[in-house]
């Protein structure tokens, strides 16, 4: 996979790409990560890629011009399967976006800043516009960091087991169930027994009610609609 990241502020991603899992992920040649400074397509001799909005109104817009030139450049390169605007009003993430976008070969994420983008972009350039939340952030960086995370822990070597993305949180409608580690008891508190048991299926099954009955009371809303649940948990 590779992602092109566009972006106003490509320092402010330098760090996110440069540790832990997603660090091992491009060193092991699984993904790879290129964050382009959209000034380097600006035709202005001060670099800016901004303007004031047409209409009158505070806050400055992205220009079509430069996002346009850096997307049709990269597209020479190579095909794209989406060109993606991270906005506070696009499709919000959740796990099986993140499923599906994990499928794709080369993605553009384009970083939204100051007061946006100027709409033709949206228009004519995007073919999918993402948000992470009901809530507004400078700029769409972080947004598109927390989307490439999202998608890049699902490529498979990423993880150095396999099948701890199938039991996250969202896979199957639910959040995930409680986790324990060593030691069992400490300063009192134990650990529930079935954990103990040595019964895969026992434990198996307690870790899926403990889902069903902490999606119910944290996130109710992922349970509307979902047909009848095992152990009584309708």
């Amino acid at each position: 996979m590779r992602i092109d990241i566009l972006t106003a502020l490509p320092r402010l991603l330098d760090s996110w790409f440069g540790d832990s899992i997603l660090q091992r992920a491009q060193q092991k040649g699984l993904v790879e990560v290129h964050i382009h400074d959209l000034r380097k397509w600006s035709n202005d001799k001060h670099k800016r890629i901004d303007d004031y909005a047409f209409g009158g109104g505070a806050g400055m817009v992205l220009q079509i011009e430069p996002i346009h030139l850096a997307i049709s450049e990269l597209k020479k390169e190579r095909s794209y399967d989406e060109v993606i605007y991270m906005s506070p009003d696009g499709a919000l993430l959740d796990q099986p976006m993140a499923n599906e976008l994990s499928l794709k070969g080369n993605l553009i994420i384009l970083c939204g800043h100051y007061k946006g983008v100027d709409e033709r972009v949206r228009e004519h350039l995007v073919t999918r516009e993402v948000s992470i939340g009901n809530y507004v952030l400078s700029g769409g960086e972080i947004p598109a960091a927390v989307l490439c995370d999202a998608i890049i822990r699902l490529l498979p070597g990423v993880l150095n087991d396999e099948t701890s993305a199938l039991s996250d949180s969202f896979q199957d409608g639910l959040v995930a169930p409680p986790a324990y580690s060593r030691p069992a008891e400490f300063n009192g508190w134990k650990i529930p027994d079935v954990l103990l048991s040595g019964h895969q299926a026992n434990i198996d099954a307690w870790r899926h009610q403990q889902a069903v009955e902490r999606t119910r009371q944290r996130r109710p809303e992922l349970l509307e609609g979902s047909p009848e649940l095992p152990f009584g948990d309708g």
